[in-house]
């Protein structure tokens, strides 16, 4: 399966989940961005290495890098190997002796040490088809022209069985410009259960 490289675009403070995160993660070149929500504590850890600080403690990912330095292991690259309902799967491919071993990861970790191992984030392309959100306004045009007094009614509860697909499709698009990655992402979930059954 083809990889493609990921790079950190950004975190944002989830407004409907109290403590959580949406971590951004994005292409070189690319609008597509995959928006990963992430508890309190790890997006903690990402942002206290990215911004290169010192705890006065180490961290649990800190003490994890220590570990494996000590007994050189080296992480040589996170992938983002699988998506189902909603929740990304990652794996920590290691080497040591020469020997290449892979570690199943929560995506978070797998990022948070990723920055301290300084190794790449990849992910598969059939996982961006899936999951990645187009920053391409133009991409998100819904197929059918929806009524325009209808979509200034539209309220992004996080209950979406009473709308079409359309629908939807506009509330992704307002979500994405408003920067609310959390809600972009939930709609995004949606539209592709709703894709799903259709096929």
């Amino acid at each position: 399966m083809k990889k493609v490289k990921l790079e950190i675009v950004g975190m944002s403070y989830s407004q409907s989940s109290s403590g959580a995160y949406a971590l951004i993660l994005g292409i070189s070149g690319e609008s597509r961005r995959l928006p990963i929500i992430i508890g309190g504590f790890e997006a903690q850890a990402i942002a206290i290495e990215l911004e290169k600080m010192k705890p006065t403690r180490p961290l649990t990912h800190d003490l994890f890098k220590s570990f494996a330095d000590h007994f050189e292991i080296k992480v040589v690259e996170v992938v983002i190997n699988k998506f189902e309902e909603g929740i990304f799967f990652s794996k920590l491919v290691c080497e040591t002796g020469g020997d290449i071993t892979e570690i199943d990861s929560r995506t978070s970790d797998a990022v948070a040490l990723a920055i301290r191992f300084d190794c790449p984030i990849y992910a598969y392309e059939s996982i961006l088809n899936e999951a990645a959100i187009d920053m391409d306004s133009d991409s998100l045009e819904p197929e059918k022209d929806v009524d325009e007094a209808g979509q200034e009614d539209i309220e992004t509860t996080g209950k979406y069985e009473d709308y079409l697909v359309e629908e939807l499709a506009e509330m992704l698009k307002k979500a994405i410009a408003e920067e609310q990655y959390e809600e972009a992402s939930r709609l995004r979930d949606e539209i592709n259960k709703r894709k799903e059954k259709l096929d």
